[in-house]
């Protein structure tokens, strides 16, 4: 029998990559209908999903009643959450426990959720600030308690997130500035192509999965190796240069500064991912995730 799976997000990068691994697994394709949850349905992202045999449907984040609509005969669904949408913690979070109560109402067997670490906590207060982090890890708590069964996917550090920090100079190379050494290690992951692969464990063994958490990162690269990389690759020079916080939050809007400041002193310490090691995670999977030369190499930097 087929079995739904709505996954919010559709569009997005991380849900656009889940919906990508199901269709292109060809057990998936057959086991799951597909339902994506979307803003606008008539955009073309929209109805290119639709041409692939997506059922589209919109639903308001803040409404019990709509997730319900929107979630129902639902088997399994695949939520990920917006903290930049709105930069308020409080929304997200009430979304996302929304989402849980609706899963709950609506007889949703299995949830996968989009989920990251407390910062304040495993920082010991340290760094406070880091609320994108904050407020996806006490959604993660609400749905816990909820008693639905449900797996935690844990996205490491964004790699197209060096398309807009890589700066070329006048001269062809490149440099980089961090708040941090060259020994912090980024758990880097190419969202858009590997999100789903990090997911698919928890829809093909959804009871082994259960209340276990995926950390979804290729590797940890130590800022050396991912310079040395990027060079390797391109033949191009890449500058380092380590600036101090003050100097960091300069170049970010004022909103954001502090969070992202803090969001890279936890890579330094106590470490992405609490020092937690991938090789479980990467031990669950039946395709290979992204290199950072992969992807530096279809990037096109020039």
């Amino acid at each position: 029998m087929v079995k739904f799976i709505t996954v919010f997000g559709a569009t997005g990068i991380q849900g656009g990559s889940v919906i990508k691994a199901i269709l292109g697994d060809a057990t998936l394709a057959k086991e799951y209908s597909i339902r994506g949850v979307t803003r606008d349905t008539s955009k073309p992202k929209a109805q290119a999903l639709a041409q692939k045999g997506v059922e589209l449907v919109t639903a308001n984040m803040d409404s019990k009643d709509s997730i319900v609509s929107a979630i129902e005969g639902s088997d399994i669904i695949f939520l990920v959450t917006n903290y930049w949408e709105t930069g308020d913690p409080e929304v997200e979070k009430a979304q996302g426990k929304t989402v849980a109560d609706a899963s709950k109402a609506a007889g949703v067997k299995h949830i996968i959720f989009s989920s990251l670490l407390n910062v304040t906590k495993i920082s010991g207060g340290r760094l406070p600030h880091v609320k994108h982090f904050d407020g996806k890890a006490e959604i993660e708590e609400y749905i816990r308690s909820s008693g639905i069964p449900a797996t935690f996917v844990l996205p490491g550090y964004y790699m197209s997130n060096y398309l807009q920090m890589l700066q070329k100079g006048d001269d062809g190379s490149y440099s980089l500035a961090y708040p941090v050494s060259k020994e912090a290690k980024f758990p880097l992951f190419d969202a858009a192509e590997d999100m789903g692969k990090f997911v698919k464990p928890a829809l093909k063994k959804p009871e082994k999965f259960n209340g276990k958490r995926i950390l979804a990162a290729t590797d940890y690269y130590p800022v050396a190796r991912i310079l040395a990389e990027f060079e390797e690759v391109t033949g191009k020079k890449i500058n380092f240069n380590q600036i101090s916080a003050d100097q960091y939050k300069s170049f970010l809007p004022d909103y954001m500064a502090q969070e992202m400041l803090e969001n890279h002193l936890l890579i330094e310490e106590p470490g992405y991912y609490n020092g937690t090691s991938l090789q479980e995670s990467l031990d669950a999977l039946e395709d290979k995730p992204t290199t950072w030369k992969e992807f530096v190499k279809k990037s096109g930097f020039r």
